[in-house]
């Protein structure tokens, strides 16, 4: 599970690139099985570009996309061992 220096496991920097690593991993991916027919063999080339891109699965950019969204706007809060999720209060008190 790669780190970020914010401490999250599978967010980007931003948005947008996390949405750009999405398409041209699923891209890759579905790329690599449509144009077999096509192109033949070669096509599987598409396969490790999209595997590197989602960095090596699916799933876990769907996660990293709910933790880049969420960023900021949730917070953890832990007290005498349990803890809860609660929206993240940016100056308004």
């Amino acid at each position: 599970m790669p780190a970020n220096a914010d401490g999250s496991g599978f967010a980007s920097a931003s948005l947008t690139r996390h949405l750009v690593r999405g398409v041209i991993g699923f891209g890759g991916l579905i790329g690599s099985l449509a144009l077999l027919p096509v192109v033949g063999w070669a096509s599987l080339l598409l396969l490790p570009v999209g595997v590197v891109a989602l960095r090596g699965c699916p799933v876990c950019w769907a996660i990293g996309l709910a933790e880049t969204v969420s960023r900021g706007r949730l917070q953890r809060d832990c007290e005498d061992g349990r803890c809860r999720l609660t929206v993240a209060d940016h100056g308004r008190e």
